[in-house]
């Protein structure tokens, strides 16, 4: 077992017609052992940005940590929000100058930029950014969450479909991976407001 299933994480990111969706799902783990049900790995920079951290739990909270305070510098500079691809480019920087001894962790990021247009991206724990289209996924569960969200993606969702297809998407991987489980947060953003909702999944 690799050190970034050590947790067991479950994390995709979803466009839609100028919205996006981020969901993970809620087990922490040691290993095969349950540690707790309702943990966080979606966190959220501002009301268009998020960023979800699968691998090691410890690594994910001390670089989101980091990354608040980098945020936070920004804004008093430039006095404004950061762009996702800004963000991205931070991440991708901040994992790049630890390479030789990097956080275990592997950043889905999802954002809205100008003109409402969405932006999501994942990268290594290196900071080599993919970015995509359409979706995004990563964490112990990544297979099966490449099959799902083929299988289910369509381009100019609506938010509510975004938001059924993203969840049966999570729910339907996150049962073909014994390290993630214990059902999802997703995160639904328009233009205009931000939604968070738990799902419920199965309970083993």
């Amino acid at each position: 077992m690799s050190i970034f299933e050590y947790n067991g994480s479950a994390l995709v990111a979803m466009v839609g017609k100028n919205c996006f969706a981020i969901a993970s799902d809620r087990r922490l783990g040691v290993q095969l052992q349950t540690v707790a049900t309702d943990f966080r790995r979606i966190y959220r920079i501002h009301d268009k940005v998020y960023i979800g951290l699968s691998g090691l739990a410890t690594d994910a909270q001390t670089l989101y940590q980091r990354l608040v305070f980098r945020h936070k510098l920004y804004q008093l500079r430039e006095e404004r929000d950061m762009k996702p691809e800004t963000f991205a480019s931070l991440v991708s920087s901040i994992l790049y100058e630890k390479r030789f001894g990097p956080y275990f962790c592997q950043p889905v990021i999802a954002g809205l930029g100008d003109d409402d247009q969405p932006f999501i991206c994942t990268m290594d724990c290196l900071g080599a950014k993919e970015l995509a289209k359409d979706f995004v996924v990563s964490g112990s569960a990544s297979e099966s969450l490449y099959g799902a969200c083929e299988s289910m993606y369509k381009p100019d969702m609506e938010p509510e479909e975004l938001f059924e297809n993203i969840s049966q998407a999570l729910l339907a991987s996150v049962d073909r991976d014994c390290l993630s489980g214990w059902g999802g947060h997703v995160f639904l953003v328009t233009p205009s407001e931000v939604q968070e909702r738990t799902l419920k999944g199965r309970m083993d």
